[in-house]
């Protein structure tokens, strides 16, 4: 982080064709939700099963939830994606006049898997013995084929979205990502994707959600080392300890972050042991893929604990609820729970 008064480069306006976001430093979003949904609908919707013992078909997409970004950050390129997918299917045995129906579920299509590990849920409507035979199909047959396909909305999704994310320096217009980098691997999912810069005629356009927001500063002191309060921040028992719910809590660069229920989302951009935690953290109840920046800073004060925490990219209509749910949800929470409580400065 920059020191006051010392002018990083970082931070200079500079004369750009896009005039802000200088050297892309800032994380920059764009919502791929709806345009994930209708790809994913389009490449199961008639999916056709063949197998020697009959044949099936996806029928219907009977409900998708989640969401898709894409994200800038420093100028690297990382994806999330998170699904629950529910359809039908039907199909007949290769000598039966009768067909039988069925139901499919994947309940976690997402970055953190590659799409060969994603898993497909097959039920039939009528466990009989052809009913039986049409779901071994689904499952055996059906199960790759679906894994194929979300291979392609993997590969698509990173096409689509590599451009016009990374914004142009004064001295370039645009990026362009090297072809090799559009590959659907772990690693990808995990860490942030190179991208190459080249010239293009191309106009950038504006990225991410426009509203007005605003940047909290707020510095509470727990009595603890930094090293145990970094620990409740940084250890998925400790997390879910304070917040009395189940988390999905990755601990490291890129890792997801999932808390009360769904209620908070995000994921980790630098992690420095007992010094500093940088993350991407939203509410539900805000604008759809619009995230805000958040800084922990753990600070020895005659071994009690400082936190300064900075947070930037709030919506201002929810400035005031962050505010109060930084006091009651995590400070207040974690001195009842941990026993490090003192008073508020």
């Amino acid at each position: 982080m920059a020191k006051w008064g010392e002018g990083d480069p970082r931070w200079i306006v500079e004369e750009r064709p896009d005039a802000k976001n200088v050297n892309n430093w800032h994380w920059t979003e764009k919502n791929a939700t709806n345009w994930s949904k209708d790809k994913i609908k389009e490449l199961l919707s008639g999916l056709l099963v063949e197998s020697n013992d009959g044949t099936c078909e996806i029928t219907s997409i009977t409900s998708m939830d989640g969401e898709a970004t894409a994200n800038n950050r420093k100028a690297k390129l990382i994806f999330f994606y998170e699904f629950v997918i529910k359809g039908e299917w039907s199909g007949r045995t290769k000598d039966g006049h009768k067909k039988y129906k069925g139901k499919f579920e994947i309940p976690n299509l997402s970055e953190e898997n590659e799409a060969v590990e994603v898993d497909v849920n097959i039920t039939v409507d009528k466990e009989n013995d052809e009913g039986i035979k049409l779901k071994e199909i689904m499952r055996k047959v059906g199960k790759p084929l679906m894994q194929q396909q979300f291979a392609k909305y993997i590969k698509m999704l990173k096409e689509e979205y590599s451009h016009n994310v990374i914004l142009p320096t004064k001295d370039q217009k645009k990026p362009t990502m090297k072809s090799e980098e559009i590959v659907n691997t772990k690693q990808m999912s995990k860490m942030a994707i190179d991208i190459d810069t080249k010239p293009s005629t191309e106009t950038t356009k504006p990225v991410g959600v426009k509203i007005a927001t605003k940047t909290l500063k707020l510095k509470e002191k727990f009595i603890c080392r930094p090293s145990d309060l970094y620990r409740v921040f940084t250890e998925k028992e400790l997390v879910q300890a304070f917040t009395g719910a189940s988390a999905i809590y990755e601990v490291e660069k890129g890792g997801r972050i999932s808390l009360m229920n769904g209620f908070v989302t995000g994921g980790f951009l630098e992690l420095v042991p007992d010094k500093k935690i940088v993350k991407r953290w939203r509410l539900k109840t805000w604008p759809d893929a619009h995230f805000s920046e958040v800084t922990l800073e753990f600070e020895d004060e005659e071994g009690n604990t400082v936190l300064k925490l900075t947070q930037s990219g709030i919506p201002s209509q929810e400035f005031e609820k962050t505010v109060e749910g930084w006091r009651v949800n995590y400070w207040e929470r974690i001195k009842q729970i941990f026993g490090y409580g003192s008073r508020i400065f």
